[in-house]
């Protein structure tokens, strides 16, 4: 009881101490912003050169799923000219509280100049003048072309004395020819809404920038504007609000403490070593044969999440090192919106083990979403293709049969089978004695029976996608081998999916890229000039073209013309035979 009662005023004290911050702090409450908002949406407009991958790069490897998320218009790669597209992004509190956007970096290009990058690069969702004021370089003088930049792009979250209904903006530069009319029938949005967003705008400009309110009317979490009158009182009452909030947690920490020997009945086994409960967001996800570990468990394993443990970020989540009970582990932790590639992940890797699979140690549900992998300390495939140290032929060889070895066990050996539609080079982990492990389960689908399935929105990465995912519903296991066959053309070339010629403004796939080779009048002679150079001449031609031709099988136009993954590793083992090269 005593030990309670000092909890208790510990508690009490805390919340004494909050709450003379808060008042004493209040002016802080009425600058510019305060905070930001989760996203906004910049309009890019297409210019002849710009293609998804394009994009992505410009918004700091945004990934394509996100994009595509805001764009049910796009279908591939390759986007007309002359539209736009709206690319999601968080919009913060900058400068101090000054103003609201997000700080993007540009690597400079041959040939850039602060007016280029501003209106082309990024279709005049910037400016010259913001260019010139956030970097210290001399106005369009790059003499060195590794130069990177900041660009900031400016957003909007909403005004309260205008509506209360919008909280999702899109950042619109205006272009020539375009007016209010114009613009509101673009954006479906009413003229009369757009002018009292944008007072005092000449819309007939040609130029500038537009917020306009987005038609999901997303919940505005927080109104980051100049307050008015009402918004002082809103504040004070946000104050005496969160007191509450405050008492009610000590209350709730009292109860826990009261409790602690007490188990929780949860759908969830609870993480052990700590007092908080789960997220009541992630009830009901039932886990077995898995390690559960502790939010502070993981935290402490990786100082915090700290960024020198990051060892890599994808469309997700970020994937963090640690040392974990003694053995090292990789720990992925999931973003908001990825409860369902959490679960999918979860589910197959703990019932599907397979030496060319990526192993799961463990998972946590508290605060967020964790998943705790064995750690691959040689990185990926992608990597070793692009990287200054050559990967010999048989090398290559036999990661690629790993990797076959891997997808043909969840496509013919599990029941239910499994599909895993992001097969890449990236997702191609290399152990330190160079054998391949597939990995990143995110996307993965289950299939009940023996017939294809439907995909209910476009997932996978560019490149890697077969033509049929464009026009059809239908998702099979041939998905994967298409894939697959664009990995052993990058074993090849060492060439990323999407390819960007010198001399050609369009990019070209990998595929399409070696096509024309095994369509030319010379193949051989074709084929030899698509081979990685680092090679130079330490592999057998005859093993080179057999791949090549089982590449070109697997990305067939037709999916029943593509062979089974069983039949590409009964290939891979025959061209893996002469072992020196």
């Amino acid at each position: 009881m005593i030990f309670l009662n000092l909890q208790s005023k510990k508690v009490t004290r805390l919340i004494t101490l909050v709450l003379i911050y808060l008042f004493s702090n209040c002016t802080t409450c009425y600058s510019s912003c305060m905070n930001g908002c989760d996203i906004a949406l910049a309009s890019f407009f297409i210019w002849p050169e710009v293609y998804l991958p394009v994009i992505s790069q410009l918004f700091n490897n945004i990934s394509y799923g996100d994009i595509l998320e805001w764009n049910n218009n796009i279908t591939s790669t390759f986007i007309p000219t002359a539209t736009r597209v709206n690319v999601a992004f968080p919009c913060d509190c900058l400068n101090n509280g000054e103003y609201l956007g997000h700080v993007f970096t540009y690597n400079v290009r041959a040939n850039d100049t602060y007016d280029l990058i501003a209106t082309r690069r990024y279709s005049s969702l910037t400016n010259k003048e913001s260019l010139m004021r956030d970097n210290s370089f001399p106005d369009n003088s790059f003499q060195d072309n590794n130069v990177t930049l900041k660009v900031t792009v400016n957003c909007s979250c909403g005004n309260k004395d205008v509506s209360r209904d919008y909280g999702l903006f899109i950042t619109y530069p205006m272009r020539p020819g375009e007016n209010l009319e114009s613009i509101a029938l673009a954006t479906n949005t009413s003229s009369r809404l757009i002018e009292m967003y944008n007072p005092k705008v000449n819309f007939s400009a040609g130029s500038g920038l537009l917020y306009i309110p987005g038609k999901g009317e997303v919940e505005l979490k927080k109104l980051n504007n100049t307050p008015s009158s009402s918004g002082k009182i809103i504040a004070a009452i946000a104050v005496v609000a969160l007191a509450g909030v405050l008492l009610l947690v000590g209350i709730v920490y009292v109860g826990i403490y009261r409790k602690k020997e007490q188990k929780v009945a949860a759908n969830i086994p609870e993480c052990s070593g700590q007092s908080h409960p789960s997220s009541p967001g992630y009830s009901g996800i039932h886990v077995d044969k898995s390690v559960d570990f502790s939010y502070r468990e993981l935290a402490e394993a990786t100082n915090d999440f700290c960024a020198s443990n990051k060892i890599g970020e994808g469309g997700f989540g970020a994937v963090y090192y640690a040392e974990l009970r003694g053995k090292k582990a990789a720990i992925k932790r999931m973003n908001r919106e990825g409860r369902t590639e959490f679960l999918a992940e979860l589910k197959i890797l703990t019932h599907v083990h397979h030496l060319n699979l990526v192993s799961l140690i463990g998972y946590c549900v508290e605060r967020s979403l964790f998943l705790v992998y064995e750690f691959i300390e040689n990185g990926n495939l992608s990597q070793h293709l692009r990287g200054e140290h050559v990967l010999p032929w048989s090398t290559r060889v036999q990661i690629a049969l790993d990797s076959a070895r891997g997808l043909e066990y969840i496509h013919e050996h599990t029941v239910p089978f499994y599909i895993h539609r992001d097969i890449k080079s990236a997702n191609i982990l290399i152990t330190n004695n160079f054998h391949g492990k597939i990995g990143d389960f995110g996307l993965s689908k289950l299939v009940d029976s023996g017939n294809p399935t439907k995909h209910s929105r476009f997932l996978g990465t560019f490149g890697y996608m077969p033509p049929e995912y464009g026009h059809s519903p239908v998702v099979s296991r041939k998905v994967d081998v298409y894939a697959f066959g664009v990995v052993l053309y990058e074993l090849i070339s060492a060439k990323q999916a999407i390819v960007k010629e010198d001399g050609f403004d369009a990019p070209k796939s990998l595929v399409a890229l070696f096509d024309e080779a095994h369509s030319h009048s010379n193949q051989i002679e074709a084929i030899s000039r698509l081979i990685d150079p680092k090679l130079d001449d330490n592999y057998l031609f005859d093993s080179v073209y057999k791949m090549a031709q089982l590449a070109k099988a697997c990305t067939e136009k037709s999916p029943q013309m593509r062979p089974t993954m069983k039949s590409v590793v009964v290939a891979l083992m025959a061209l893996s035979l002469p072992t020196e090269n």
